[in-house]
């Protein structure tokens, strides 16, 4: 199965620039790769090189290795186990050290570190029996303090140490606050810590410990060397502390800047905060295509604090901008042009204006009207993310359909199922109340859920999906519900991606022939759904062109983002500004998802319901636009265009 990576125009021509310019803005060296999977890749080369380097007999021991749970590493566990399995390493002589464990836990549980860590990696390869070391989670409390050091003292002086980071810097279950020579001891969770880890938990945070182990940070630090990773939109703002911030106990990863072997691993979604990535005419030559142009202005224009048609020359040169002015200056034609260019993203006809001049607009006007095809991984992605778009097309006569890829289920609280059974009762239509209320009992801690629960709460997300676009008229028949089978573990967990889940997508797509296909484009998704889903659409996409379907060919792809951020102005192709009756509208469509609002199992970090949030966002970028010298609006939400 193929990866989805966004589409690049423009930027650091890095074959021109030293590897000391490249990365002179860090603190932390940095490399960046399209993917997390090529990252990890990468990483795995560099532990693979380093242990088969390793000369045990002169050493007199084995190389110890410290390793790192949860989804960061899981590409970089499967590339491992593949080049064991092709002959490319052995792990007979080395020695692991996984970096935390909840407490108090058996290692036999499907939550612990020990368990995943057996079962993703330690038991497909050729380690001795008793060369896995994790703290003790079994030990007793009058116990657990010896059995700490004792896990400290074989654990310290690693030959590489390979760890993710969280999304606030934490590195294992150091938390802020962390001191740079805490070694391995007892923690307690924090809530939000808890709140994270819950997803392990099947969603409960009753059922997360309250207590862990962990390898403090004097213990890494004594590492000869190591490797961070980060990846996801999710880990930004984090990456750009740790690589060009300031060390701080606030962001327990920024230690590592003291380290005089470290190096970080991100994907481009990870470092996308980054100064080599923000504003890399700041580090060398570039490749000035013209929406790498619009980039660099927004960029200088936000920076200066001035709209696009007021920038002069002396803004271009203060700020790096010398080469964008010595290849397309004058400074007054790259304004005029990159006005123009961001001007002409915005339409209020995202499906085309019929019987228009379309020749600047982002949408041909033919043909009219187009049949659409919005994908929402989650029941209710569509109307968060482009619900003043979706109303728009449905009320200006497009044949619009939505597909909604996964059923939802698991974020369905208990409290609002027994609720509806409630209502059922009062309605006359059935008790079910005991019966339900014994699946809610019976759930242990951490196994998947129930299958006839899961029924019950994928039937609340339809009917709420169902409401949502009713509201705005869209027809019952163009509502479309896909059950991916891969979103259908039970569990926060999925199964993997496979050919059944692009079978159904394709089978929809055929039936329908859009013109235009919506479909989410952000990577930020905390379980990793949107990516999914959209990487399973663009596989069927792809198959229905190589089996040669004539309509795959005039489609066009727009990639919307989520809850959590928005795009970039200097990547939008389309931009649909909303009135302030489209706003309510769009609302009201939102608060139709009524088991989403206030109990949600997996918020995120962000307290604010799902419609703030959205709202927020849109009135934001009507905002930024309004301040590059754009007319003004109530709320704009925005699309890239695949092709």
């Amino acid at each position: 199965m193929k990866h989805f990576s966004l589409p690049k125009e423009g930027g650091l021509l890095e074959y021109k620039v030293p590897k000391g310019i490249l990365h002179s803005y860090e603190k932390i060296y940095t490399e960046i790769r399209d993917l997390s999977e090529t990252a990890c890749a990468d990483v795995a080369e560099v532990i693979i090189n380093a242990i088969n380097d390793f000369d045990c007999d002169r050493e007199g021991r084995k190389f110890k290795l410290g390793l790192t749970t949860g989804r960061t590493p899981l590409s970089l566990y499967k590339i491992l186990v593949n080049a064991y399995e092709s002959g490319k390493v052995s792990f007979k002589n080395v020695e692991a050290f996984t970096i935390d464990e909840y407490y108090p836990i058996a290692k036999t549980e499907p939550q612990s570190r020990n368990y995943r860590l057996h079962k993703e990696f330690i038991d497909k390869v050729d380690f001795e029996i008793d060369a896995f070391h994790v703290p003790d989670s079994t030990a007793s409390t009058s116990e657990v303090s010896e059995t700490n050091a004792a896990f400290d003292k074989i654990a310290s002086n690693l030959d590489l140490l390979v760890i993710g980071m969280g999304e606030n810097g934490q590195v294992g279950f150091n938390e802020a606050g962390t001191t740079l020579h805490s070694r391995t001891r007892t923690v307690l969770m924090s809530y939000n810590s808890r709140k994270r880890q819950s997803e392990n938990f099947a969603g409960s945070i009753e059922d997360t410990p309250t207590m862990a182990l962990t390898m403090g940070l004097g213990t890494m630090m004594s590492a000869k060397q190591v490797i961070l990773m980060a990846f996801g939109e999710n880990k930004a703002k984090v990456v750009k502390n740790i690589v060009e911030g300031e060390v701080s106990t606030s962001c327990p990863a920024s230690m590592f800047q003291n380290h005089n072997n470290v190096s970080l691993y991100v994907d481009e979604t990870a470092a996308e905060n980054l100064t080599r990535v923000v504003a890399p005419w700041c580090v060398g030559s570039c490749d000035w295509t013209p929406k790498f142009r619009r980039k660099a202005v927004v960029w200088l224009c936000q920076k200066v604090g001035k709209p696009i048609l007021k920038l002069d020359n002396q803004d271009y040169l203060d700020n790096g901008l010398g080469e964008l002015i010595h290849f397309y200056g004058p400074y007054q034609k790259i304004n005029i042009e990159v006005f123009n260019d961001l001007q002409h993203t915005i339409t209020g006809w995202p499906g085309g204006k019929p019987n228009a001049d379309d020749s600047t607009r982002p949408v041909s006007s033919n043909p009219y009207p187009k049949k659409v095809l919005i994908f929402s991984p989650h029941p209710d992605d569509d109307v968060i993310s482009m619900g003043g778009t979706f109303i728009r097309l449905v009320h200006q006569g497009h044949d619009v359909h939505v597909a909604y890829e996964t059923s939802g289920n698991i974020a369905v609280h208990d409290d609002v199922v027994i609720q509806h059974m409630d209502a059922a009762y009062e309605l006359g239509l059935g008790d079910r109340r005991k019966e339900v209320a014994d699946l809610v009992a019976g759930k242990m801690r951490g196994a998947a859920e129930p299958a006839e629960l899961l029924k019950i709460k994928g039937a609340i997300r339809r009917s709420e999906a169902k409401g949502a676009v009713r509201s705005f008229g869209l027809k019952e028949e163009n509502v479309h519900f896909l059950n991916l089978p891969f979103y259908e573990s039970g569990a926060t967990v999925k199964l993997p991606r496979t050919q059944a889940d692009v079978d159904i997508i394709k089978k929809l797509m055929n039936e329908i022939q859009p013109d235009q296909i919506y479909m989410a484009g952000d990577l930020a998704d905390p379980h990793g759904t949107h990516r999914v889903c959209t990487e399973a659409a663009l596989e069927a996409l792809e198959q229905l062109r190589e089996e040669g379907q004539p309509w795959v060919e005039n489609t066009h792809v727009w990639l919307y983002r989520g809850a959590w951020m928005e795009w970039e102005l200097g990547r939008v192709d389309m931009a649909v500004p909303l009135s302030p009756d489209e706003v309510v509208e769009k609302r009201y469509a939102i608060y139709h998802h009524l088991s989403q609002k206030d109990i949600v199992p997996f918020p995120g970090d962000d307290p604010r319901e799902f419609w703030q949030r959205a709202e927020d966002r849109t009135q934001n970028t009507a905002r930024l636009y309004d301040q590059l010298g754009m007319a003004e609006y109530q709320a704009i939400e925005v699309f890239l265009r695949l092709f």
